[in-house]
């Protein structure tokens, strides 16, 4: 039987675990935290960067530094708060009134639930 897994993809942060020997472990990430950032970035040469990199490049990047994303999956524009609208990045609606996030470093939008 294989391994289970259970991932949390949380608005914060997000976890990994498995179950081994009947218990759930959580697995570290590459910088040996047991959580990871829910945070994307783009850089100006075009790399992807995930959890506590991507937190970095916030201060410098924030236009295409991504967090919190995960609470516009499932959503119509119309239904976002002004709250959560008050982000350094631009999200705006698709002509099906869906919500798109803006990335200009890679000219490109994303739908929530590609970012998250």
């Amino acid at each position: 039987m294989g391994k289970v897994v259970g991932i949390d993809l949380g608005t914060t942060n997000s976890v990994v675990s498995v179950m081994e020997g009947g218990k759930p472990i959580v697995v570290a990430n590459a910088e040996g935290m047991r959580t990871t950032p829910s945070v994307v970035a783009f850089s100006k040469e075009g790399d992807r960067f995930v959890g506590q990199m991507a937190r970095r490049q916030a201060v410098l990047n924030p236009q295409n530094t991504f967090f919190a994303v995960k609470r516009y999956i499932g959503r119509q524009y119309g239904e976002l708060t002004l709250e959560s609208k008050r982000v350094p990045y631009t999200i705006r609606k698709d002509d099906r009134g869906t919500v798109k996030i803006k990335c200009p470093r890679l000219e490109k939008e994303f739908a929530p639930e590609e970012i998250s």
